[in-house]
């Protein structure tokens, strides 16, 4: 028989653990070839796949195009209910991950079938798994000052040229507020002094500036959110949004 002639399963019950499973099939089948007759890929009266998918895309890889028909064993007369049931307890050996969705989609009671399931979900055994912290705690905390949070030296650069002018006094003052565009702020510092040096007090006033992104805010701020709830409970009052 043609390996083209077989289909594969379209959706498969069991999720799929990678190529390296299918490749010590593929060993398998080299160094024993004849347990091809003994564990047989099982087909439809269609030539899908019930059983032996994984041994299926081994010979793929192993470059077969026909295999003998001892290879292959096909039923026919099944119904579609009968052929999942026969893809689940065929494949439960596997140890592989079930694909609870499909399963769902499948209405199959795996228990009523008497096939063994986890008892922890994957979310459950995830939950169980030990990670190291991905964040740098430093052992001795940086000793910052908010003044080091930002770099004046452009900024009175240009300072120093508006004074030197001959403008009057009302337009220097104008052209040193433009001149506030120089200022630059070394967010890393803030980061780290809003963090480790400053007192609550600052911490707020911090937030309101908009100078530490704060996570799951609406709008990037989770202290303007705050507020805005703030505002809807009695005794409370939100000023100008814009503020």
């Amino acid at each position: 028989m043609k390996v083209s002639e077989l289909k594969p399963l379209e959706k498969n019950p069991f999720k799929s653990v990678g190529d390296e499973q299918i490749k010590k099939i593929a060993k398998s089948i080299q160094e024993f070839e004849r347990m091809m007759e003994i564990r047989r890929i099982v087909i439809d009266e269609d030539n899908n796949i019930l059983g032996g998918n994984k041994r299926y895309f081994a010979l793929k890889k192993l470059g077969y195009k026909e295999i003998p028909d001892a290879w292959i064993e096909k039923v026919e007369g099944l119904t579609e209910e009968q052929k999942k049931e026969f893809i689940v307890k065929d494949n439960a050996h596997w140890g592989s991950e079930w694909d609870y969705e499909l399963l769902s989609e499948w209405n199959v009671d795996l228990e009523s079938w008497g096939v063994p399931i986890e008892s922890k979900s994957e979310t459950e055994r995830l939950s169980e798994l030990k990670f190291a912290s991905i964040y740098y705690e430093p052992t001795e905390k940086p000793n910052i000052k908010l003044i080091d949070c930002i770099d004046t030296e452009k900024f009175d650069a240009k300072i120093k040229v508006i004074e030197e002018s001959d403008l009057s006094d009302e337009k220097k003052e104008v052209l040193k507020m433009f001149a506030y565009r120089f200022l630059k702020i070394d967010f890393e510092n803030v980061a780290n002094y809003y963090y480790f040096n400053a007192d609550e007090k600052e911490k707020r006033v911090i937030e309101r500036l908009r100078l530490v992104l704060c996570d799951e805010g609406l709008q990037g701020f989770l202290e303007d959110d705050i507020l805005r709830a703030h505002s809807k409970l009695e005794g409370w009052k939100i000023e100008d949004d814009e503020n």
